[in-house]
């Protein structure tokens, strides 16, 4: 049964930090961990996650925004979960953070946060909503509403995030696919296959086998475990067609093996995608080599606000997605919820690789102009400028001449002056044609080179203050970078876990971010006091000096007076 957390905003008679020095006091109310726990926790909305719980009375939830924040401190601090129950259960400021005022309360155990987490994954499996995503952008919409943060331009980038998953070579992975299958199976059911396998059950590990073998070995290999997958996935189709590891064991059958007229053949390398099973702890990672750097596991797209009048810039989107899927699609897929939740947006900052003709179209309905860093391929020895007059007329330019372009039946095409074309200097690296029956020069276009070619020139009509703007959400990535091991891993497996990992650390460095921006201006809010306080005490002191010296003076001229009358009495 689901319940809302409102306990935290209960004041306690006698919570522990009534027991503190009024000194401590003030300093836990400053602290980093209380001002979580105000940003934060408070600001969590519960309700959205009833419908994990059932609707009938019965055990009630444990309490939603504390899990929640203590996952986000998890992964802003890089704990273990050992480490974050500990933290809990003796450490003050953590239970400040997590608005726990007792010292006695433990508010969840470590099997409780991994039931929360699996309901939150086959939710998301089930309807394919992310609650965590929902949190991260309602956490942000209102950070950027309070803090009246411009959202009108922003900048993204992508980074990969390996899986914590072995690499494996491909026999072995195939061998382990087997033998992981024969631990599932019924002692009976075993005996019908150790004839079978038995090589593979004597070494015990897939690395152990692989080891002893020569480079000679492995062809015939392939062949054996390609006989040995057929026959155990026809032996034992009926009975575990439903169970994970034998799903597991035919996908990795199909995406290595062919069968021809009841032959098994081993796969070409060159026949094999990317996309293929790299683990089977992870059956979400791909492969990608991005210059000199292997990855397996997923990436990460992060866009982030960028006007340069904003006191602070804010993380706005979060997504996910296969690290072999080629940047500018992840973004097609993701600017109608980014435009959704910053209606404000007309400025987007990207490097090279978000450009595309899908992009460019659906720049052009959202009202976005899309601004590059870098553009992909070489380079054109002739640029040629389109701009466009009407819905039918573009006019082009070239280094020397500009014209008006007209229809043709598919497209668009403009003439140029040859005898202008004839004394250029870069006539012969030109993309134009030349028409010999009428001696012009023609260049032909269509909508789709017009909308490319704008996105090309955006970033020269912008002011030079803005044309640098990208570069810096890569120290936002690096961020989110210093928070994986050496090898770039993450401490999970999965793509829903990764999207977790990935809304919690950009949670927790909005309120980094926040935190500074406003502990800064307490700060200099402080300062200005503390110098009016000064002004004031020295003009206190000056206002004290003039009426002493007024005193002194009064005195002066009272006692002069008073020794004038007596002298005339005494004459």
């Amino acid at each position: 049964m689901f319940k809302e957390n409102n306990k935290h905003r209960q004041k306690q008679l006698f919570s522990f930090d009534y027991f503190l020095p009024e000194k401590k006091r003030k300093k836990l109310k400053e602290s980093k961990e209380y001002a979580f726990y105000q940003l934060i926790l408070c600001k969590i909305d519960e309700k959205i996650f009833s419908v994990l719980y059932s609707d009938k009375k019965s055990r009630p939830n444990a309490p939603i925004n504390v899990m929640l924040s203590s996952l986000i401190l998890k992964e802003k601090n890089g704990w273990s979960y050992k480490q974050l129950l500990d933290r809990i259960d003796f450490d003050i400021q953590i239970r400040t953070a997590l608005g726990l005022q007792g010292l006695e309360e433990t508010p969840f155990t470590e099997p409780t946060i991994f039931d929360f987490q699996n309901r939150l994954n086959d939710y998301n499996i089930k309807h394919g909503v992310n609650l965590i995503e929902q949190v991260f952008d309602r956490l942000t919409n209102k950070q950027l509403e309070d803090l009246n943060v411009r959202a009108d331009i922003q900048r993204s980038d992508s980074f990969l995030v390996a899986s914590n998953i072995r690499k494996y070579s491909r026999l072995q992975l195939l061998i382990e696919g087997i033998l992981r299958f024969y631990r599932v199976l019924k002692d009976e059911e075993k005996k019908r296959i150790n004839s079978l396998i038995s090589s593979y059950l004597d070494k015990k590990t897939s690395g152990r086998y692989i080891y002893d073998l020569s480079r000679d070995d492995i062809p015939k290999e392939f062949e054996n475990i390609g006989r040995i997958y057929l026959e155990i996935i026809e032996r034992f189709r009926n009975n575990y067609q439903d169970v994970d590891i034998y799903k597991i064991l035919e996908r990795l059958f199909e995406e290595h093996f062919t069968v021809v007229e009841e032959k098994v053949s081993i796969k070409s390398t060159d026949e094999l995608s990317s996309s293929i099973m790299q683990s089977p702890d992870d059956l979400d990672a791909t492969y990608r080599k991005k210059r000199d750097q292997e990855s397996r596991g997923q990436l990460v797209n992060i866009t982030e606000t960028a006007n340069a009048g904003n006191d602070i810039n804010l993380i706005c989107d979060i997504c996910n997605a296969p690290n072999n899927k080629d940047d500018s699609k992840i973004l097609n897929g993701r600017i109608d919820k980014i435009k959704e939740k910053t209606p404000e947006l007309t400025e987007l900052h990207t490097d090279g690789a978000y450009g595309s003709e899908e992009n460019d179209k659906k720049m052009e309905e959202l009202e976005i102009n899309h601004i590059q860093t870098g553009v992909r391929g070489r380079k054109s020895e002739v640029v040629m400028g389109i701009e466009k007059k009407s819905d039918c007329e573009y006019e082009v330019s070239c280094p020397n001449q500009k014209v008006k372009s007209s229809p043709t039946r598919k497209r668009y095409k403009a003439l140029f002056d040859n005898e202008i074309c004839v004394n250029c200097k870069l006539r012969d690296s030109c993309p134009t044609i030349l028409l010999k029956k009428n001696n012009k020069r023609v260049y032909y276009f269509s909508e789709v080179d017009y909308l490319k070619n704008r996105r090309h020139r955006y970033i020269l009509k912008i002011p030079e203050e803005r044309r640098k703007l990208r570069p810096n959400v890569e120290a936002t990535v690096k961020e989110f970078k210093d928070r994986l091991n050496h090898k770039g891993k993450l401490k999970v497996r999965g793509a829903f876990k990764t999207s977790v990992w990935a809304y919690t650390i950009g949670i927790a460095i909005n309120f980094g971010r926040i935190y500074r921006y406003t502990n800064r201006h307490s700060l200099d809010f402080s300062s200005i006091l503390s110098f009016f306080k000064e002004q004031l005490s020295n003009v206190t002191r000056i206002i004290n000096k003039v009426r002493l010296s007024l005193k002194v003076h009064h005195n002066f001229w009272t006692n002069l007076k008073l020794n004038l009358n007596s002298q005339k009495m005494v004459s």
